[in-house]
């Protein structure tokens, strides 16, 4: 089997379409209010038009090129909304930054993360910008989050939780199940000071709702 055979027999992980998902919706209703208020933040991950690719293809070939732990895209989305939080109300994801921020915030992971990864140029390659974007986008990103790159366990379970109320969203339910969870937090789970309960309280809140409510 040729190296192209098997990165493309690779099994693309939960966790690839999952967060996908999540970050579209958040991107078109982002869109959606960036449209009506006729401006868009000024940021270096701001693009000027929207990628032809999408999220999930995009989440996707990193996946497929990248060799990422299923755990990077994990660590990459705590990361995202870090760094999302200290840069609120200025920034928000929408189709034209969240593909950058996705290409940063994995690159970001898997060299803390990863025993072994691919180094920026390989990156730059891979999410298509140039190898000069790519190193200023990281240590921009690095600043944002003010260099916290550490995750607890449960912080890291925390966010799980988050992602698999999103799973529970994708899936259809049996006749016989509730209905459907409808995401509530975007990229803005909880911090890392939350324990299990308060997760649980935050999904059952997210239940209740009848529109979710972006953070970000």
């Amino acid at each position: 089997m040729t190296t192209g055979e098997m990165v493309e027999a690779a099994t693309v992980p939960r966790v690839v379409p999952i967060l996908s998902s999540l970050l579209q919706r958040v991107a078109e209703r982002n869109d959606t209010a960036a449209a009506a208020e006729g401006q868009r933040p000024v940021s270096p991950f701001q693009g000027l038009t929207k990628p032809a690719i999408s999220i999930g293809g995009y989440l996707e070939r990193i996946f497929r090129f990248a060799s990422c732990s299923p755990s990077c895209y994990v660590v990459a989305y705590i990361y995202l909304d870090r760094f999302l939080r200290r840069r609120r109300p200025t920034l928000a994801v929408d189709s034209f930054n969240v593909h950058r921020l996705l290409i940063t915030s994995v690159l970001t992971a898997v060299k803390f993360v990863d025993d072994i990864c691919y180094n920026n140029a390989y990156f730059a390659r891979v999410g298509g910008i140039s190898l000069a974007e790519m190193n200023y986008l990281e240590v921009d990103f690095l600043f944002g989050i003010a260099f916290d790159l550490n995750v607890t366990p449960a912080a890291f379970a925390s966010y799980c939780a988050v992602l698999q109320s999103e799973m529970a969203y994708l899936e259809p339910p049996a006749p016989a199940e509730a209905p459907r969870l409808q995401l509530q937090y975007c990229c803005a789970g909880p911090s890392d000071h939350d324990d299990a309960a308060a997760v649980a309280t935050a999904v059952c809140h997210h239940h209740n709702q009848q529109q979710p409510q972006l953070t970000v």
